[in-house]
């Protein structure tokens, strides 16, 4: 299975997603993304050849990543894991110093309407503080796997990644007639 990682805002492609997906014996890919250089449509052009040109089979993304990794996943109906994903950038990037107008990530976010939220997982700490609230994403994205950990940060190192991967990635397996999974 070939992987597409996306790191968050300020974040690494060596992130712990990465990280936690290499050591399971995943091929992952994980491009360092220029968020403050670039439009939002440009880094998805970016992504959706990445996408194209490595027979990608599974999103990942984490916080900014989680979000262009949903607009990745309505164009393309890719499945995709989020950590703490930031869904709405336009209200929290200023918080974070981003100079860029984020007027272009509004028009993306209303492609979030076109994402089979069943082809969805989702992990979120409890204590994110970043992201001071993921209600909105659970609302969105209600599922079986959707996961709140109580005691979990906005860093993907305070979430138990390697255990929610485990669970989760056998329901987007190539071997599977019904690329969902219900539990």
């Amino acid at each position: 299975m070939k992987i597409l990682n996306l790191h968050g805002y300020k974040g690494s492609s060596e992130n712990c997603a990465c990280t936690t997906l290499c050591e399971m014996g995943f091929e992952v890919l994980s491009p360092e993304l220029e968020y403050d250089n670039c439009l939002p449509e440009e880094i998805l052009q970016t992504l959706d050849k990445a996408v194209t040109q490595n027979n990608i089979d599974l999103i990942v993304g984490t916080s900014l990543g989680g979000f262009y990794g949903a607009v990745l996943s309505a164009r393309t109906k890719l499945p995709a894991i989020f950590i703490n994903p930031c869904l709405m950038p336009f209200v929290y990037l200023p918080r974070l110093g981003f100079q860029m107008s984020t007027d272009p990530f509004i028009p993306l976010f209303g492609e979030l309407i076109n994402i089979d939220k069943q082809n969805i997982s989702v992990i979120v700490g409890g204590k994110d503080e970043i992201i001071d609230s993921h209600d909105f994403t659970e609302n969105f994205f209600a599922n079986e796997r959707f996961r709140i950990v109580p005691d979990g940060k906005h860093s993907g190192a305070t979430l138990p990644l390697k255990e929610y991967f485990t669970d989760v990635i056998s329901c987007y397996s190539k071997e599977k007639n019904d690329k969902r999974c219900y539990f």
